[in-house]
């Protein structure tokens, strides 16, 4: 199964690649309230085959929080706002706010090299710094295997340590699903806690998600969405070769937590309220530290910065496999707020929140 992140230019273009049809065309604008706007748009594209769970924000008003389609054809679920989905490399922003966390309590430097505190890795990937791996400068390739297969934390450093680094550390940005992996071992190192152990009690739980993890949550599996592209079903995340502590380390750090809209929504209010991480440290996070040569996409800790034709930044992130696709889309200085969670890989769950922004904001 292959995994979706974000390159800095490619997949937050929002283009289509490989679709088979065009999304429903956008609504004339005939001066109805916004909100009716994208109730008809969202409920048009449910008709032609969007599935999975809407929220979006304006102005601290929340203008739809809706599920859309089935979370389970056969037993004829519907997706509600409770429905739990696999959101792929959305989960970066976790990771990078615990390695940001871990630096507010003293206990990394940004610039420290992984190797010191990670042991196993050879010379060369020893030295590659924690802000190289949190900006997808390090070198490293994307992955070192399938999300499915199960290695152990040992077995992975091994095999990274048998790959060659792309480029020169720190020289330009390489998207790396690797370096977020090695990010998580770290975590685990220095806490001396299981990653998802972290996470939850120093992110989840103080903001409220008591829907977001991997295993620890317990799921209601009415509530876990299947996976689906066109009619070909994947099954429950949790159902694909997850051992006792999760996916493997192919995933874990770097993907696949799961979620709903609503956890969703009361992370991005954390993150506002500086409920885990300080001022100094969101600054960190949103910097645009590595960009294309353009000047129009940028990376920063586990985020992707867009500067908009209106002034502002929208700070986002997607991800997903070949059935699950997460958008979360933060345009902070604005008040807008767009997530989608879908559990079909469609051309709709890929170019919706593009369309939703040109309703909002054209």
């Amino acid at each position: 199964m292959s995994k979706l992140g974000l390159t800095v230019l490619a997949l937050l273009t929002l283009a289509i690649i490989g679709c088979e049809k065009e999304i429903h065309n956008i609504p004339p604008d005939n001066g109805q309230p916004l909100q009716e706007r994208l109730l008809e748009y969202l409920n048009q594209c449910e008709i032609e085959g969007f599935s999975g769970s809407v929220l979006i924000q304006l102005s601290d008003s929340i203008l739809i929080q809706q599920g859309y389609g089935k979370s389970n054809r056969a037993e004829n679920i519907e997706n509600s706002i409770n429905t739990i989905f696999d959101i792929g490399s959305v989960t970066k922003q976790f990771t990078a706010s615990a390695i940001l966390k871990l630096e507010m309590d003293e206990l990394i430097d940004l610039s420290n090299s992984i190797g010191t505190h990670v042991s196993g890795l050879t010379n060369e990937k020893s030295a590659l710094t924690i802000h190289q791996l949190l900006t997808h400068t390090s070198g490293l390739q994307e992955s070192v295997g399938g999300d499915e297969e199960q290695i152990s934390k040992n077995d992975f450093i091994v095999r990274v340590n048998q790959t060659n680094l792309k480029h020169t550390p720190g020289e330009k940005y390489r998207y790396s699903n690797i370096g977020y992996s090695l990010l998580g071992i770290l975590i685990e190192e220095v806490s001396s806690m299981t990653y998802e152990n972290y996470v939850r009690e120093n992110l989840f739980l103080p903001a409220g998600m008591s829907n977001t993890g991997y295993i620890i949550p317990n799921w209601d599996n009415e509530n876990l969405a299947l996976g689906y592209r066109k009619k070909r079903g994947y099954g429950s995340p949790i159902d694909q070769n997850w051992n006792e502590e999760g996916p493997s380390w192919h995933m874990k750090g770097n993907g696949g937590i799961l979620t709903n809209v609503n956890d969703m929504y009361l992370w991005h209010k954390a993150l506002l309220d500086n409920t885990i991480i300080n001022e100094e440290a969101k600054e960190m996070m949103y910097s645009k530290h590595t960009n294309e040569g353009d000047n129009t996409s940028f990376y920063g800790y586990g985020w992707a910065i867009f500067p908009t034709n209106r002034g502002t930044d929208l700070i986002t992130h997607n991800g997903g496999n070949d059935y699950f696709f997460a958008d979360f889309l933060r345009f902070i200085n604005e008040d807008v707020v767009i997530i989608i969670l879908s559990n079909d890989y469609n051309v709709y769950a890929q170019e919706l929140s593009s369309q939703l922004r040109r309703i909002i904001f054209e």
